[in-house]
């Protein structure tokens, strides 16, 4: 496979992902976005731990949708996601979830 195989196999499912996202974007009541990841859910915890003086946080989610063009299933039932990075949570409104049109 030569690099530009590789370059639009990437650009396909990168693609592919974007789609998915707009067809279940309107199904999610919240967005989170950890260093790693980007998650829709409609239903989270957030624990704020102490370990030895370092502080991380604990995300549990239930259905979630998880931006990862990597993952064949990409919903998932339960999530835990423990991360020592800040957390971005964010409540969708219902004009956030109109996607433009022509793309």
């Amino acid at each position: 496979m030569s690099a530009e195989d590789l370059e639009n196999y990437e650009t396909d499912m990168e693609l592919q992902l974007y789609r998915e996202y707009r067809d279940v974007v309107g199904l999610f009541r919240y967005v989170i976005e950890t260093e790693r990841r980007f998650y829709l859910t409609n239903e989270y915890n957030l624990e704020v731990r102490n370990a030895g003086g370092d502080v991380f946080f604990e995300i549990t989610m239930s259905d979630a949708w998880v931006w990862d063009m990597y993952r064949p299933q990409r919903l998932v039932k339960n999530v835990k996601v423990v991360t020592f990075k800040d957390v971005n949570i964010e409540e969708l409104a219902k004009s956030d979830l109109q996607i433009p049109s022509g793309g």
